[in-house]
């Protein structure tokens, strides 16, 4: 049995979730979770999405494209890294993050977002 194309988009996605300062587009496609992330000045993952995961810091990985905007990522271990438009980012579990500046953050992510601030 051959496969066949197949084509979703983000203006229409599968599911959306809204959480402070943000929300965040799903389509499925091959087996694979795409999520794009728009996160507002002010958007901070320990204060914006933490009430919603319950866990200590950001516990899903990322691998992801930033589009537009600045965000600051700082790991548990206390490392720390600003990414911008066009960066290909890969971040571990165990992090917090937050926007920098006036722009918002668009970003497509094709690892942590299958369950990123899914209400439990």
């Amino acid at each position: 049995m051959t496969q066949q194309m197949q084509k979703k988009s983000f203006s229409e996605p599968d599911e959306t979730r809204n959480f402070d300062h943000g929300h965040l587009e799903l389509v499925t496609l091959g087996g694979v979770t795409f999520g794009k992330a728009t996160l507002e000045p002010g958007w901070r993952w320990s204060t914006c999405v933490k009430p919603i995961a319950h866990t200590d810091s950001c516990e899903a990985p990322h691998l992801q494209c930033l589009l537009s905007g600045r965000i600051h990522i700082r790991m548990d271990d206390g490392t720390e890294a600003e990414f911008g438009p066009g960066d290909v980012l890969d971040i571990p579990p165990g992090h917090d993050a937050w926007v920098i500046g006036n722009d918002p953050v668009v970003a497509v992510d094709i690892t942590g977002m299958g369950e990123y601030a899914k209400p439990h």
